[in-house]
């Protein structure tokens, strides 16, 4: 290691250091806990879904055979029905409003930690429809330009897209002088039938994902913040799993679940991703790698790889506190780690 870096060896024996994180409803869930949605929407779930976005009108002189309570299993009988019914047209409609129409509120939230807690070489990929996520992106570039790159896995209210120009952006916005617009992308899909290929749009964003998580790239920790993996969607983990190779194809990465449910369940439910001891299972946000040291996950990932091969301590953690009350205070904490990375660019 003559000429470098103890760390930096160790960085050019086990490649890149990027992070990829993938969240589900409980992520959304637990970002608007504290302070809520801005005017008191609420995040539904898919059995009280119906309910909470106001869709009885819209179902309500459906036939028996077509009713449900649970929404996906509406949805897919619907479809399965009548792909083009002018039903499942007013279905979209009505969600792309309810969920558009949402807004964080003016205080910190997870996202907005979560955003921050990463840089460039990093992935967020999200398969939630709320708006959230883009919110917090866009609200703390602000702050910063080196932000992680973002994945919207089935599709996202607050994200539009055009074929014609194969640009995406926010939804409503306008791409090309003739006067084209970003188009509100696909949200729904039957349960049994997510062939997510059939979309350009949602295509592009899982090859996204593919190329981060696939065994050729730099990706070195995955956290699975708030999704459940749920068996409606096999084909979603089937995609993620292929990307990641089975355990023994990656034997020095580490696996991370941010989830209520117990580590026993959670093993079990990811044990085809997991190496051996390599995973970590907290039940908070704040517990997690991301706020024990953010925007270095990457850098205490090889820390630790340091300290089991050549016998040096692990590097303390930097969590980040979790009672910050303004967007202002959350950067004034931050300011530090991105001037010593602007620094490090410098040399």
């Amino acid at each position: 290691m003559t000429g470098m870096s103890k760390e930096a060896g160790i960085q050019q024996v086990f490649g890149g250091g990027g992070h990829v994180v993938i969240l589900g409803a409980g992520a959304s869930i637990a970002s608007t806990m504290r302070n809520g949605e801005r005017s008191g929407k609420r995040l539904p779930s898919m059995d009280n879904f119906i309910d909470v976005v106001g869709l009885h009108d819209i179902v309500e002189g459906l036939p028996d055979d077509l009713r449900a309570t649970n929404f996906e299993t509406l949805y897919s009988k619907i479809h399965n029905d009548n792909p083009d019914s002018e039903i499942l047209q007013a279905i979209q409609s009505r969600v792309q409003l309810y969920f558009g129409d949402m807004h964080l509120p003016d205080e910190p939230t997870i996202y907005d930690y979560l955003v921050l807690s990463l840089r460039s070489k990093d992935l967020i990929a999200t398969f939630n429809w709320d708006p959230f996520l883009y919110q917090a992106w866009v609200r703390n570039r602000e702050f910063t330009k080196d932000m992680p790159h973002l994945s919207f896995l089935h599709g996202n209210v607050a994200i539009g897209y055009s074929p014609e120009d194969k640009r995406c952006g926010p939804a409503g916005y306008s791409c090309r002088r003739d006067g084209g617009v970003l188009k509100p992308t696909q949200l729904l899909y039957p349960i049994e039938k997510k062939n997510y290929t059939d979309d350009e749009f949602i295509n592009g964003e899982w090859e996204r994902v593919k190329y981060w998580m696939g065994k050729d790239g730099s990706t070195k920790r995955v956290t699975v913040f708030g999704y459940g993996a749920p068996t409606s969607d096999v084909e979603a983990v089937s995609l993620l799993n292929t990307a990641w190779g089975t355990p023994e194809d990656r034997v020095m990465e580490q696996f991370e679940v941010i989830d209520l449910v117990d580590e026993e369940t959670l093993k079990e439910r990811w044990s085809g991703f997991i190496h051996t001891h390599h995973y970590d299972i907290s039940d908070s946000y704040f517990k997690s790698s991301l706020a024990s040291n953010p925007r270095r996950t990457s850098e205490s990932y090889f820390s630790h790889i340091q300290a089991l091969t050549i016998e040096e301590a692990f590097r303390v953690n930097n969590p980040v506190p979790n009672d910050f009350t303004s967007l202002e205070q959350l950067w004034d904490w931050h300011r530090p780690l991105i001037e010593a990375e602007a620094a490090k660019d410098q040399e």
